[in-house]
């Protein structure tokens, strides 16, 4: 028996920053790139999550496929992103995501996890793994929700 087609899709991408050197004015630039996301997901029930490490990018987006379509053609006109590559984009049963768009940057408290994960030599390679990136994004997603004292998720 077939399994029951979806319009919920996600899609995972990779790509090189064009941000800054400058760490004032990359901050302003990652700020914005999150007040702008965050307004537009909100309104086309986009769940996402960014990862930022150095100058690459990676994110998963889910919701209505006609919503991630446009949201991905968005990205990939976008300067800031070159090289955009799809790792993956399937059809998916539920959301694993809460937030309309969260974006993590390594940093000294989520160190250990982007370490574990290891996406950087991947990216410089060019072959980050889908697996290696969503489990990164679940894991970020797990500490940003137990830091505000949530300790699990009902998606």
């Amino acid at each position: 028996m077939r399994a029951k087609r979806t319009s919920l899709v996600h899609i995972i991408y990779f790509s090189r920053l064009t941000l800054s050197s400058d760490p004032a004015k990359r901050s302003a630039q990652i700020d914005d790139i999150t007040r702008v996301a965050q307004k537009k997901n909100e309104f086309a029930v986009i769940t996402s999550l960014l990862i930022i490490e150095n100058n690459f990018a990676a994110q998963v987006i889910e919701g209505e496929r006609n919503s991630v379509e446009e949201t991905f053609s968005r990205i990939n006109a976008d300067q800031r992103h070159r090289d955009v590559q799809i790792c993956e984009w399937r059809e998916i049963a539920k959301r694993e995501f809460v937030h309309s768009f969260k974006c993590s940057q390594r940093s000294s408290s989520n160190d250990v996890l982007y370490s574990k994960a290891n996406l950087l030599p991947m990216f410089q390679r060019g072959t980050p793994k889908t697996s290696a990136i969503l489990s990164l994004a679940m894991a970020l997603q797990a500490d940003l929700m137990s830091r505000q004292g949530i300790d699990h998720l009902f998606v």
